[in-house]
């Protein structure tokens, strides 16, 4: 058995952009599983930009991490002990290891893989969390109908990537925001959306308004920002806005300048009869079985692709996550850990 444990715990709470000071890599006794627990050898870690949240102490939907706590983040990991025999040793499972070698799990809080079914990865993308995001917010909030227009931002993230593709499944026009000129290519070419436009273009507002000439009706928002503030005007009657994330926010240290929009949002809201609805994927828990069978069989069929941006080692997780913050990441972002099995 491993004897030495490789951790990261966060060091400090970021002010605006996250630091590599703001994580100690620590080297830790390895601990030993108690009754009804497994210890776990980490494959991949993921890296989403939810964590940026649980590195701040601000109150949300979840608990922070608190100083000096391991990083949080879901993982596919081997099962190396197990102390419950319906956890077999050498089973691959879906956990909540966090930024480590050798996380400790109940066994009844993993979830084992069928590596014959899919590449066992794939539970932390495109068949996991970020998949279920999109299918559950896009279907149960969104609800596009063939002919309409779904815009999503992030198009090329894991989430942006299925929303758009499934809003194509259901018969509607796919506009995807995302940045540069490769990406953009990849929309079109690879996910088969209808249009794409670069955020970063000086003129980005212009092009979402051709790129939309019957306005829109279901935006999928992940960033906010200079995006939301491109997209307001568009909006059709009736429009619905599932609000996923808002990525270019979460280092703000202030409130944008400028005036304030709330009243103009507002009556939007009421003369257009706008739905907007944040939603975390928990609150849509019960779907977990429909979304895999859809998801996977549209894979299957060839009708879905998805993307991977895997980062070798550990100990670059802190320079893949804050570059995650900005974008620089294309496909769903994994750290490939590949910690040590004992012979």
């Amino acid at each position: 058995m491993p004897t030495e444990n490789r951790q990261f715990v966060l060091a400090s709470r970021p002010i605006g952009e996250p630091k590599p000071s703001d994580f100690e890599l620590r080297t830790v006794p390895v601990q030993a599983p108690g009754p009804g627990e497994a210890l776990l050898a980490t494959q991949y870690l993921s890296l989403d930009p939810y964590m940026r949240g649980r590195m701040s102490a601000a109150k949300s939907y979840a608990r922070p991490v608190e100083i000096g706590q391991v990083m949080v983040g879901g993982s596919v990991c081997e099962v190396l002990a197990s102390h419950d025999p319906n956890l077999p040793v050498g089973a691959v499972v879906l956990a909540y290891g966090g930024w480590q070698d050798y996380p400790v799990a109940k066994a009844s809080e993993v979830r084992v893989l069928d590596p014959a079914a899919a590449p066992p990865r794939t539970a932390l993308g495109v068949l996991g969390m970020p998949g279920m995001t999109a299918y559950t917010g896009l279907l149960t909030i969104g609800q596009p109908k063939a002919g309409e227009t779904v815009v999503v931002a992030a198009a090329t993230g894991p989430v942006g990537s299925l929303v758009g593709q499934i809003a194509r499944l259901k018969g509607a026009r796919a506009v995807g925001v995302a940045g540069g000129p490769e990406k953009c290519r990849a929309l079109i070419e690879e996910f088969g959306f209808d249009a794409a436009v670069d955020h970063r273009s000086p003129d980005m507002p212009e092009k979402l308004a051709a790129a939309c000439p019957d306005g829109i009706d279901v935006y999928f928002e992940n960033v906010g920002g200079e995006v939301w503030s491109a997209v307001f005007p568009l909006l059709n009657d009736f429009a619905r806005i599932p609000v996923c994330g808002l990525v270019s926010q979460y280092n703000a240290v202030e409130p944008p300048p400028g005036p304030d929009r709330l009243p103009g949002l507002m009556r939007a809201v009421l003369s257009k009869r706008l739905t907007i609805r944040g939603f975390i994927v928990s609150d849509f828990a019960s779907q977990a079985r429909d979304f895999y069978t859809d998801v996977s069989g549209w894979i299957r069929e060839g009708r879905i692709r998805y993307r991977e941006d895997v980062v070798q080692g550990l100990e670059n997780a802190p320079e893949a996550f804050i570059g995650l913050l900005k974008g620089r990441n294309f496909g769903k972002l994994l750290v490939e850990v590949r910690a040590p099995v004992p012979a």
